[in-house]
């Protein structure tokens, strides 16, 4: 079934690229083919009094047409009902229409629906739900349904942020979508922050096992930022959440986009999306390929310290080229088993190769800072992985307005090899070589598999009354087997450094919500339960260790997750919320795992098996004003306190521990690096962020944020307490250039400038100094109708962009820069093309495959 798909699928853009004239295409990536509309009304027929379905009802629909002459009707189109009942009219270009609906030996009924007229993405879908058919004796009043659908924009409970009008991450990955975001952070390193702590990140609301930088931001259609969860989502997210939500058409026809991307250093990245919609089917298809290679450097200076005084210093200068390269590949289809039933399929793939070579030089100085030896060491090795995506969704909405249930089965699996060669030389400062060179020699393996199977049911009671509720079980499991070799004269000895292990990962969970609104107050309280249990192996010495939450019937409040959430509307455009929510975060393997990290030598990594999760209760208050044509502002304040909380410890590495790392390359000054359960943490917070439209085609979204955190944390009868300030500010501004003349070559031509700054900030044995960047990117429209653009893009402007931590403990002080990224320079070409009257299986004798839907 993959390999059909894959083909079929590959078949259609070939196809494709000879229809693209056919239709032509407004001035957005996602806008709506102009032959169709995209509005869709469906709806049941049934008899009052038992249910049933009323078969060949004859259903017709009108337009309501105002004039000055009073209101008129249209008939648009008539259909008969198929034996369920389910009648169906599909694009709709009217905003006002009725539905008149008649059958011998009942009364006609008749319903009015209003679509939003400011809804621009032309796919809007109403379910009037069911119409009740009386018989001749009995009278039926007519139901007006209106539907709205609301502009993205910034909330009070999520902020959702469209990913196609970020012109700098264009061509890039969805780490530079998330470096735009207000009140998030993304280092060097790749590794995200929302408001100092992790959140878990989601792609279409489901985990993933891939990495930000192997998901390229043309296939993200937009951003959801969720601050503050409440006890329907997991309760690990205690730190937010961050749903990344991939592009999917259902427009009629055939519809894509492609794009192309270059530029320096080394980079090159291409990626097509495709959807197809006939009848009952809408295909999906993304594939993309990822190319790019660059170097960079970093520096470290220590002073080691022997009760409190100076011993000696070293430093350390490193280069790191790295390449990397993936392709990915998702396909998918859509089943619109009748009108309220829908089942999806997907299947994602995603293979990489990345390789990285690096050079160290090091210094070795006495007190007086003399030079006593110097130190060459160089590392080079790749890593290579496969993963796979599996989804199967099923959707019921029943014939009660909003009322739905979803059920979903995700599956990520996956494999992975990881081999390097480590070379280290000593020399005193003549240059006479000192030794032998220590030579170790690395080789793994693992693989992996992710189950999540959930259930989520919500059921209307009343105008602004729900309740929601669902299920949730998630089932990890991972084995890695890593060699570690020392090779002195051809001859390989195994260290104690080689890991093989195995872990599983359980999550069990129920939620509840209800949701309630009296006038321009509304609520939710919410109850969230879930039981976790990890268990792992170190196979070779059948050591175990993990944690069960909760282990005994009377630590059952580590099990319950409670939020409550209260809103007040000041007029139609002002709201203050304040919220609630208690969340955990369980140490994963790797803060687990006892084994040690040797890649740099000065800095080796190690896992604490002692560790247990930790409980942080939020509280956040918010003000969200709307004012303008569009203008947003949002203040937030909130306060999170943490017990237990997971962090990071870092200590010289003791003489025992040197002796059992001997001929593993490590230096006898490394930094041992692992994590503890800090006694709490205390963070508060202010953001503003605001949207603002200066001038026609002008527009900023400015955002700060101000933090003060309060570390309490000890080790044995070390204080690692700290606390201080930080604070974080970014900007972005938009301005297209729109002229009466359209043939001028200034006209629809684009320009976004985003730049970011965060301060130093305080971390348990120091703190992280000061990174900033700036983005510049420019858009040009080109080809009729705008179908195509061109987008050159330059990231981190002043080549700045830099990660530096200082660490001031008894034992040493260490300052260190270093780099992940380099400035780039990208050109983008993207092309949008569609054919609403593309047809993959067609009709026979004129009939409907719709399988007798009408409209």
């Amino acid at each position: 079934m993959k390999i059909i798909l894959t083909g079929l699928l590959t078949f259609l853009f070939f196809y494709a690229q000879a229809q693209i004239d056919k239709e032509p295409l407004p001035d957005q990536d996602n806008a709506t083919i102009k032959v169709s509309t995209g509005k869709t009304l469906i709806g049941k027929v049934i008899e009052l009094g038992n249910n049933r379905p009323v078969e060949a009802a004859s259903v017709q629909l009108f337009a309501i047409i105002h004039s000055e002459n009073g209101e008129n009707d249209s008939l648009l189109s008539v259909v008969l009902t198929r034996p369920n009942g389910d009648f169906r009219f599909e694009n709709i270009g009217f905003d006002s229409v009725k539905v008149v609906v008649s059958s011998v030996g009942f009364s006609p009924a008749s319903v009015a629906a209003v679509f939003d007229p400011q809804n621009s993405n032309g796919t809007q879908r109403q379910d009037i739900g069911n119409i009740i058919l009386p018989r001749e004796t009995q009278q039926l009043k007519a139901v007006v349904v209106t539907a709205v659908t609301p502009r993205m924009k910034l909330g009070i409970d999520k902020k959702t942020f469209d990913v196609a009008q970020s012109l700098t991450s264009k061509g890039g990955t969805a780490e530079d979508v998330l470096k735009t975001i207000p009140s998030v952070s993304v280092d060097i390193d790749g590794n995200v922050e929302l408001r100092n702590g992790t959140p878990i990140i989601y792609v279409d609301g489901r985990p993933t096992i891939l990495t930000l930088d192997q998901i390229p931001s043309d296939n993200i259609d937009k951003i959801e930022l969720i601050t503050n969860p409440s006890a329907k989502f997991d309760a690990s997210s205690g730190s937010g959440i961050i749903n990344v939500i991939l592009k999917k058409d259902k427009r009629k026809g055939l519809n894509g986009i492609v794009f192309v991307s270059g530029g320096t250093p080394a980079l090159f990245r291409g990626n097509t999306n495709l959807n197809l919609r006939q009848g009952k089917l809408n295909f999906f298809f993304s594939g993309g390929y990822n190319t790019s290679k660059s170097t960079t450097t970093g520096t470290s200076e220590r002073v080691n310290k022997i009760n409190g005084q100076t011993n000696n210093f070293f430093n350390q200068q490193s280069s790191n080229e790295r390449k990397r390269n993936f392709r990915s590949l998702r396909v998918g289809v859509d089943y619109f088993m009748d009108n309220r039933n829908t089942l999806t399929l997907s299947q994602g793939f995603t293979k990489g190769n990345f390789d990285n070579n690096q050079k160290q030089g090091q210094q070795y100085l006495d007190v007086n800072g003399m030079l006593t030896r110097n130190g060459d060491r160089t590392s080079g090795g790749g890593f290579g992985f496969s993963r796979n995506n599996t989804q199967v969704l099923f959707t019921h909405k029943f014939p009660t307005d909003n009322e739905q249930l979803d059920v979903s089965v995700n599956v990520n699996y996956g494999k992975a090899t990881d081999e390097s060669k480590i070379v280290n030389k000593y020399f005193l400062p003549d240059g006479t070589a000192i030794g032998n060179p220590q030579i170790v020699r690395n080789d793994g393996s693992n693989n992996s598999n992710q189950w999540t199977v959930k259930a989520d049911y919500t059921k209307p009671l009343g105008e602004n009354t729900k309740i929601e509720t669902g299920v949730r079980s998630f089932v990890n499991n991972y084995e890695s087997h890593f060699g570690t070799f020392s090779v002195l004269n051809g001859t390989q000895t195994k260290l104690p450094l080689s890991n093989d292990y195995k872990y599983q990962e359980q999550v069990h969970a129920a939620y509840f919500t209800f949701t309630d609104q009296i006038g321009n107050f509304g609520y939710q309280l919410g109850l969230r339960g879930e039981y976790s249990k990890f268990d792992g192996t170190l196979i070779d010495s059948s050591r175990h260790f993990g944690y069960t939450y909760p282990a005994k019937l009377k630590n059952i409040w580590d099990a319950l997750f409670p939020s409550v959430f209260l809103s007040q509307k000041i007029g139609e455009k002002n709201e203050i919320q304040v919220n609630y929510s208690r969340r955990v975060r369980r140490p994963n393997f790797w803060q687990l795992n006892p084994f040690i990290d040797i890649n740099d030598p000065q800095n080796i990594q190690q896992g604490n098996p002692e560790l247990h999760p930790q409980f942080r209760n939020s509280i956040e208050l918010n003000y969200s004003s709307s004012y303008g044509s569009g203008n947003n502002f949002l203040m937030t304040f909130y306060y999170r306190n943490t017990q237990g909380d997971i962090t990071r410890y870092s200590d010289t590495l003791t003489a025992e521990q040197y002796t059992k790392l001997n001929n593993s390359a490590v230096d006898p000054n490394a930094i041992l690096n692992t994590f503890i359960n800090a006694n709490s943490t205390n963070n508060y917070g202010l953001e503003f962020t605001l949207q603002q439209k200066v001038a026609e085609g002008f527009n900023i979204t400015p955002s700060i944020s101000v933090s003060y955190r309060n570390v309490n944390a000890k080790v044995k009868s070390l204080d690692l307490s700290n606390k201080g300030f930080n604070w974080q500010a970014k900007l972005q501004a938009n301005y297209k250039i729109r002229t009466e003349n359209e043939q001028s070559v200034f006209n629809n031509t684009s320009f976004q400038l985003d730049g970011r700054y965060r301060s130093p900030s305080v971390i348990p044995q120091g703190r992280r100094l000061e990174t900033y960047t700036v983005n510049l990117a420019i858009k040009k429209d080109i080809f009729k109708d705008n179908r195509g653009s061109v987008t050159l893009g330059i990231n981190d402007l002043l080549n700045q962009n830099k990660n530096g931590t200082i660490y001031d403990t008894p034992s040493f002080y260490q300052e260190s820069y270093s780099r992940w990224r380099v400035r780039t320079f990208r050109l983008t070409f993207s092309y949008k093309f569609g054919d609403a009257d593309f047809q993959l299986f067609k009709r026979n004798g004129g009939g409907d495959d719709d399988g007798g839907y009408g409209g």
